[in-house]
Formats: C-alpha cells, sequence, structure tokens
C-alpha cells in the first residue's frame, strides 16, 4: 500500500530513541523527508545516518522543551520549513511519582515543558498545514491517560490535560484536512519502560526481571511491544488512507486496558 508520504515533510520530536526513533525510521522507509529532533544532537546524527544510508532523507534539530528559547527556535524552524506535513509531538515522560506529595515547582515545571511547550509547537505546526490543506499532528500520549497508572501522577495527569487539548482542535482544523490524533502506548521495549521496571522493582524490593515478568502478566498479549510495531500505527496515521481519522485516541498496547469505551 502507498500511504502518499513519498515527498513530504515530517517533523519527529523525541527521535533519539524508542518511540520517537522507531516512528522516524518508518516515515522515512515511506519516503517522507523527516526533520529528527531531540536533546542530544550526537545521537541525532547515528540516527540521520540510519536513514541516509537506507537510502531516506532526514535532517536534525535540537530542542529542549524545558527552555522556552529551545522551542521557540524550534517554533521558527517549523514556520521557515518549506512544507510541514506531519507533526510527532512526542515529550518523553517526567520521572516516576506517587501521588500525594509531588512538589509545586515539579508541577510548575513539567506542565510548561509538557503542556505549554507542546501546545506552542502544535500551533506553529497546524497554521502552516491549514494553509496547505493537509495536515497531521499525531501526539504520543500515554495507556496511563485511560487508566491511570499508580506510580506516574504527573505523566498522568499532564497527559490528559494535553489530550484535551488535542481533542479540541481536532474539532477546530478538521474542515482544513489536518488531522489530530493521540496514540497511547502501553508497556513498548523503550528505556523508558526499563526505568519504570526498576523503580517499581526498587520500590517493591524485588529483582528488575521479577518486576517486568509481573507487568507482562498483566497484559494479554504476553509480551511488551516493539518500537516498530508503535511507529507503523503513527505511520498509518500520518497518511492520506487516515484522512478521516480525527479526534481520537488510538491505543498500542497489546490488550492492557480493558475497558470497553474509554
Amino acid at each position: 500500500m502507498d500511504l502518499g508520504l513519498k515527498g513530504r515533510t515530517a517533523v519527529v520530536m523525541g527521535a533519539s530513541q524508542g518511540l520517537g526513533e522507531a516512528t522516524a525510521l518508518q516515515l522515512a522507509k515511506e519516503g517522507a523527508h523527516v526533520v529528527l529532533v531531540a536533546r542530544r544532537k550526537d545521537v541525532l546524527d547515528d540516527v540521520k545516518k540510519r536513514i541516509t544510508d537506507d537510502g531516506g532523507s532526514a535532517e536534525t534539530a535540537v530542542c529542549d522543551l524545558f527552555d522556552a528559547q529551545s522551542r521557540q527556535s524550534l517554533c521558527q524552524l517549523i514556520a521557515s520549513l518549506p512544507r510541514i506535513d506531519v507533526l510527532v509531538a512526542n515529550s518523553g515522560g517526567p520521572a516516576p511519582g506517587m501521588a500525594p506529595g509531588i512538589a509545586s515547582d515539579v508541577w510548575t515545571k513539567e506542565f510548561d515543558a509538557m503542556v505549554v511547550g507542546l501546545i506552542e509547537i502544535m500551533d506553529t505546526a497546524v497554521a502552516r498545514m491549514k494553509d496547505a490543506g493537509f495536515g497531521r499532528i499525531l501526539v504520543v500520549g500515554s495507556s496511563g491517560i485511560v487508566v491511570p497508572i499508580p506510580k506516574l501522577a504527573v505523566s498522568n495527569t499532564l497527559r490528559s490535560a494535553v489530550g484535551g487539548y488535542v481533542k479540541t482542535l481536532a474539532e477546530q482544523v478538521a474542515s482544513y484536512g489536518v488531522t489530530c490524533n493521540m496514540v497511547l502506548p502501553g508497556r513498548v521495549e523503550t528505556p523508558r519502560t526499563q526505568a519504570i521496571d526498576a523503580a517499581t522493582a526498587k520500590g517493591l524490593g524485588i529483582s528488575e526481571e521479577q518486576a517486568r515478568a509481573n507487568s507482562i502478566a498483566t497484559i494479554p498479549a504476553g509480551r511488551y511491544g516493539q518500537p516498530w510495531e508503535f511507529g507503523s500505527v503513527l505511520t498509518f496515521l500520518a497518511s492520506e488512507q487516515a484522512g478521516y481519522i480525527t479526534g481520537s485516541q488510538i491505543r498500542v498496547d497489546g490488550g492492557a486496558i480493558r475497558s470497553i469505551n474509554a
């Protein structure tokens, strides 16, 4: 199937590893020019080389969501690109933390990066997409906004706020050919998942292997997902064929969330 991505430009945040990297690689394989965004240029250069060695097209841009000036630089880049067709808004995630008791300065710092920062970047991209009559906003969320994850209070809360914005934005821009969707990963084999398992093991006084086994036992698929599986879902949502899917939250979790309607 030709997904209609040849010649399009995709900006992929968090592209240095994990879900962002996997998505960038998939988009590049489909013929998109990929702008790889993350904090570490040396790692981005490695991802870029993998893409170009495979015959794809990519460039890099450094951005730290916790730095307002850095975010503005990314917004300026997006505004100056010859075109932008796809934005993968992937913020990574805050450190694990239990509720109650999270310090107010942690909330303020994380909200500025994970909510305000992403909104600034999404709005910049949407303005270009509306003028072009085509666009795909894809936000990487978490299954924790459907069923809160006990040790991820900050992530559960802030990703839910972003979800509210994405749904609102989708309604405002659908008539311009711009779709806005949130994709909710469950447990996928990434450094983030490894860190969560390590924190769980430490908190329970068990081995990381046991923490991982306990987690897998809750997943009907009986395993963690692979990054490429997640990236393939985002790549389809970026396609021309996905033009009637908007305002949705799509789970990629191996069946871990058992609710029917949410």
